[in-house]
């Protein structure tokens, strides 16, 4: 009777570990490859002693572990779109074959920067890595077609069953070999086992098999799993750098107008600067300054810079106590702007004429995507594709939600923001499970970060589109 293997009642990460604890050899062929999914196995492909390939696949290659990758869903579709009009591999040459090589080193490169490193990932990509230098592992690409088979062989010192066989649908990932819930069956039978080990050998010999085991040890001995370690300064330079780039090119790029040059204290100049660089870069900026350190003059400063650079006019809407404020603001810096109470944006949107930057203050009290006056806001800014000052001291009150809702007045939900939940993807498993899970959202969306409860997520998502000044930043800023 074959076992079924589901990841409930039983794992296929536990039946296969017991079935190379006394193997020679062994095969896997799988759709997707997860380099990390490997610490589940390393130790038991580690003691395979290897053997010699049977005299009917006319190859005398000694091996100890193959890995054939069938489908590498490399970046949004490349492979898809390559196959959908020639699924015989007639088409592929040595040039287009290279470029899918380098795309799948690419997208493996990748894995290695989703969540937070541990010891036991170290210690499988670093036992992998010398793996494939040592010739332990073999890796190859599979491109004459579409293949998402999900096999793994395990040749034995057996008189009855020198082949065992797992076929199903988990592919080689953390997820698919121990966590998320999949359908496979051992193949004990041997004429049955013999033709799936033929099956991957004409695959394995096939011309558009191409050799990635070199790449994979670059891709590893690169990165954070290197067994040379990144001296510690390096480290801090390269987290600084990147932390500010956004800010560096802001002040870099932008410069005050003659009317606020005097009018603003130093943090709110680099301020100005750098929301401009957000604004005209993403369409949206929020200032989130804390009540008290100047959001207002701040935002009246940045319209200011967008009306003489880009020859834009400003729509202001505000609560209904802070009109005057902002009318006096008009004045006084001599805005192309109107001002409107935001108890009047249901009724007057729809006539009002197109201003192509708006500033909302208090942003946060439209989080309410169903209220009237959400849409009347929405459908304004959409319709006219404005630029959009976001003004709030409190950007959320009970849920992330309330954020997204005030991003998406000037974004769309599946708008690629080049950023992704980081943390959600990694909890779930990797982008393969994101993509099974969420087929119709994109996980560089703001509709993919809104399945995410994790700060870390957010916080890097604001990072793209937040300002936020604190008292005690500014007073840190003085004594330095």
């Amino acid at each position: 009777m074959p076992t079924i293997f589901d990841n409930i009642e039983n794992h296929l990460e536990t039946g296969l570990n017991k079935t190379l604890d006394k193997a020679k050899r062994a095969d896997f062929c799988i759709g997707y490859f997860n380099l990390r999914g490997w610490s589940k196995l390393y130790e038991k492909v580690e003691k395979l002693p290897g053997d010699y390939l049977p005299e009917e696949f006319d190859d005398d290659d000694f091996c100890h572990c193959r890995v054939l990758i069938g489908m590498q869903k490399l970046s949004d579709d490349l492979l898809r779109a390559h196959f959908s009009g020639d699924n015989d591999g007639n088409s592929i040459d040595n040039a287009e074959a290279l470029k899918l090589k380098k795309q799948l080193a690419k997208n493996l490169q990748e894995q290695l920067t989703i969540g937070i490193p541990n010891n036991q990932d170290e210690n499988g990509l670093r036992k992998l890595s010398q793996q494939l230098k040592t010739g332990k592992v073999i890796v190859r690409l599979y491109l004459r077609h579409s293949l998402h088979a999900k096999l793994y062989l395990v040749f034995r010192e057996d008189y009855n069953s020198p082949v065992i066989g797992f076929l199903g649908s988990s592919n080689l990932t953390l997820a698919g070999i121990s966590k998320q819930g999949e359908l496979n069956t051992d193949v004990l039978e041997q004429d049955a086992a013999m033709k799936l080990s033929r099956w991957f050998q004409d695959r394995w010999e096939d011309r558009w098999c191409i050799d990635i085991t070199k790449e994979l040890a670059e891709i590893i001995d690169t990165s954070w799993a290197s067994e040379n370690p990144v001296p510690p300064y390096h480290i801090y330079l390269k987290i600084a750098y990147h932390l500010s780039r956004e800010a560096r090119a802001g002040i870099s790029e932008f410069n005050l107008t003659r009317q606020f040059e005097n009018a603003l204290l130093p943090y709110q100049t680099n301020a100005v600067k750098v929301a401009a660089h957000h604004l005209y870069k993403r369409g949206g900026v929020i200032i989130g300054d804390v009540v008290g350190l100047g959001k207002t003059i701040t935002a009246a400063a940045l319209a200011k810079l967008f009306e003489e650079d880009f020859f834009l006019e400003t729509l202001i809407i505000s609560p209904k106590n802070l009109v005057v404020m902002w009318e006096d603001y008009v004045h006084k810096y001599q805005l192309r702007a109107k001002v409107m109470s935001i108890t009047q944006a249901q009724s007057k949107l729809p006539a009002e004429r197109r201003y192509r930057l708006v500033i909302i203050d208090e942003s946060h009290n439209l989080r309410n995507r169903q209220g009237k006056r959400y849409r009347a806001v929405h459908e304004y800014i959409h319709l006219n594709d404005s630029k959009v000052i976001l003004l709030t001291a409190t950007p959320y009150n009970k849920s992330y939600l309330d954020i997204s809702s005030q991003l998406r007045l000037f974004l769309d939900g599946q708008q690629d923001m080049g950023i992704s939940p980081e943390r959600l993807i990694a909890n779930m498993g990797g982008y393969i499970q994101f993509r099974a899970n969420f087929e119709k959202i994109s996980e560089n969306s703001l509709e993919a970060f809104e399945k995410s409860d994790f700060s870390d997520d957010w916080n890097e998502l604001m990072r793209l589109f937040l300002v936020r000044r604190t008292r005690s930043f500014i007073k840190n800023k003085v004594v330095l």
